[in-house]
C-alpha cells in the first residue's frame, strides 16, 4: 500500500459499504492530499495567452502531422470476450467492463493477469518512428481506472496490482527520448473503478443520469495528484483527455484543470476534451472560449478546413481501439495513406491507433500497415510535415494540396495514378521553374494555359507500377501560386 490517507473508523466503514454496494473490490483506491497550485496563484492561460504565444507553443505539434495512438491496458486480457461471450459492439475492446456490466472485483481479475512479458519499448518506438510518426499518445489510464505507471496515489496500477512489476510509461519515456519521438499521454476523467467516481454506478458505469456526490474528492485527492505525477515524472508534451461527457464534470472544472496543468508546465498542449467544449464525435468546439488547444474528431475527418481551432483526427486501423481478438476489419494501407493526405491538406493531424495484445505484441496487421505508411512518407514526407493548408485544399476527388512553410512550393498529391498526364486547374506555376514528382530526380515536362491550366507530362517509363517511386498516392512538387 502507498501513501495511505488516515481515515477514521466511520469513514472506513462507509467506504467499505460503498464498495460492496457497487460490486467493488476491497482493494481500495488510495488517495493523498493534493499539493496543487492554489487557484489564487494560477495564471489564467485561457484568457491571458496571446495568439502569438499559443501559435509558438503549438507549432511543433502542427508540424508533426502524424502520431501513434496506443490503447492498452487490462482490457487487452479479455480482448473482447468475457465468460465465453462476445458482443457485436465496436467498443467492447477497451469498453468491455461497461459493455458486459462486469463488477469491479471480476474485472480486477483481468488486471491481475496483465503480464506483458513481450513488451519491448524500443521496438514499439522503432515501429512508430519507421512509420513516419513524430509523436506517441498512450493511455496512461483508461475508463477502467487501471494505470500503466508506478503511481504513488494508487495501488491499482501496473506495479502494484499486476504481476508485471515494471513501469510501462517510464520505459516508453526513456525510449522516446533516445529515438527522438515526442511522448504524450491519454488520461480518462471518468473512472469506473474509483469509489468516488463512477464505481457506484454499476452496472451502468457510463450513466448520464446519476452523479457521484464524492466526485470532487476524486478530482482533488486522486485525479489531480495522478496528473501531477505524470507531468512531473514523465514530462509529456501533450495531455489527451477523454470521458468528459459524464454529468459530474463541468466546463468550469475543465478550464480550472487546464490552467492547473499549464501552470505546472506552461508548454503543455491539452486537447478540448479537458472540458465540455467539443460537439459530438466531430470533436470541434461549440464556443470560442472553450478549454483546450485542439479539436478531436473521432473516427472521422472534417469535411473541410477548421475556421481556426487546430485539430487532430483520431482513428482506428480496424474497428476497435483496444485489442479485440475477433476484429479483423482492417483498413488498407492505401486508405490510411489517403486519410493522411486528406487530413494534412485540411491542416489537421492524424492520430492513428494501435491496440497491442495483452502480452505486449503489436498485432501483425498493424505493423504491416505502419511499415507501408513509412515507405510512402520516406518519399513524400516533405508534402506532409511542416506544411500549411491552401484556401483550395483539393481539386476534384483525387487531388489534395499542401504548401511548404515558406510558401514557395505547392504539393499536389494525387490519390490515384493519373496515367500519361496530370492536369491541375488551381495552380499557376512559376515561369521557367521545374516540376518534379517526389522520389524522381528528373524534372517533368509541363505546359500552362490560362484556360486549360497546368498540364504535367508523366514519363513513359513510370507507367509500369514497379518503376514508380511509391504506391498509393503520388506527389508533384510545383514552384508556383494558388489561383
Amino acid at each position: 500500500m502507498k501513501n495511505l490517507v488516515n481515515q477514521n473508523l466511520i469513514l472506513a466503514m462507509a467506504f467499505s459499504l460503498l464498495l460492496a454496494s457497487c460490486g467493488g473490490s476491497q482493494q481500495a483506491e488510495q488517495t493523498q492530499d493534493s499539493t496543487a497550485v492554489t487557484p489564487q496563484a494560477m495564471k489564467d492561460y485561457i484568457k491571458d495567452e496571446t495568439k502569438e504565444e499559443r501559435n509558438s507553443r503549438m507549432q511543433w505539434w502542427k508540424d508533426a502531422r502524424f502520431g501513434m495512438f496506443i490503447h492498452w491496458g487490462a482490457y487487452a486480457v479479455p480482448a473482447g470476450i468475457h465468460k465465453d461471450s462476445t458482443l457485436k459492439q465496436d467498443r467492447t475492446g477497451e469498453w468491455i467492463m461497461n459493455s458486459f456490466n462486469i463488477p469491479i472485483t471480476d474485472y480486477e481479475a483481468y488486471a491481475k493477469q496483465f503480464n506483458p512479458t513481450k513488451f519491448d519499448a524500443k521496438e514499439w518506438v522503432r515501429i512508430a518512428k519507421d512509420a513516419g510518426m513524430k509523436y506517441i499518445v498512450i493511455t496512461s489510464k483508461h475508463h477502467d481506472g487501471f494505470s500503466l505507471w508506478d503511481s504513488k496515489v494508487s495501488n491499482y496500477d501496473i506495479m502494484d496490482f499486476s504481476p508485471y512489476k515494471k513501469d510501462i510509461l517510464k520505459a516508453l519515456a526513456d525510449e522516446c527520448k533516445a529515438q527522438g519521438i515526442t511522448l504524450c499521454f491519454y488520461h480518462s476523467i471518468m473512472d469506473w473503478h474509483h469509489p468516488d467516481a463512477q464505481a457506484p454506478h454499476y452496472p451502468d458505469y457510463n450513466t448520464d443520469k446519476k452523479q457521484n456526490p464524492n466526485f470532487d474528492k476524486y478530482v482533488t485527492n486522486y485525479m489531480k495528484p495522478q496528473l501531477e505525477e505524470l507531468v512531473k515524472n514523465y514530462d509529456p508534451a501533450v495531455l489527451w483527455f477523454d470521458g468528459e461527457w459524464i454529468p459530474e464534470w463541468t466546463e468550469p472544472q475543465g478550464k480550472e484543470l487546464y490552467n492547473y496543468l499549464r501552470n505546472m508546465k506552461p508548454s503543455l498542449i491539452i486537447n478540448n476534451r479537458v472540458g465540455k467544449g467539443r460537439k459530438g464525435m466531430q470533436g470541434m468546439n461549440e464556443t470560442q472560449d472553450a478549454a483546450g488547444d485542439f479539436g478531436t474528431p473521432e473516427q472521422e475527418i472534417l469535411e473541410g478546413k477548421s475556421d481556426g481551432l487546430p485539430w487532430e483526427s483520431c482513428m482506428t486501423m480496424n474497428d476497435t481501439w483496444g485489442f479485440k481478438t475477433n476484429d479483423n476489419n482492417w483498413k488498407s494501407a492505401e486508405k490510411l495513406v489517403h486519410n493522411l493526405a486528406d487530413i494534412s491538406a485540411k491542416g489537421g493531424n492524424y492520430l492513428l491507433n494501435i491496440g497491442p495484445k495483452a502480452d505486449g505484441e503489436i498485432p501483425t496487421p498493424s505493423v504491416e500497415r505502419l511499415a507501408e505508411m513509412g515507405k510512402w512518407l520516406k518519399v513524400n514526407g516533405e508534402a506532409i510535415y511542416t506544411t500549411q493548408s491552401l484556401k483550395n485544399y483539393k481539386e476534384g476527388e483525387n487531388i489534395r494540396y499542401t504548401q511548404s512553410a515558406d510558401g514557395k512550393y505547392i504539393y499536389a498529391i494525387s490519390l490515384k495514378w493519373e496515367g500519361k498526364a496530370l492536369n491541375l486547374k488551381n495552380i499557376t506555376p512559376k515561369e521557367g521553374s521545374e516540376i518534379k514528382m517526389l522520389g524522381i530526380d528528373t524534372p517533368l515536362k509541363w505546359s500552362y494555359d490560362d484556360k486549360k491550366g497546368l498540364t504535367i507530362e508523366i514519363p513513359k517509363e513510370l507507367q509500369a507500377e514497379a518503376k514508380r517511386p511509391c504506391k498509393y498516392a503520388y506527389t508533384f512538387k510545383i514552384e508556383g501560386t494558388e489561383k
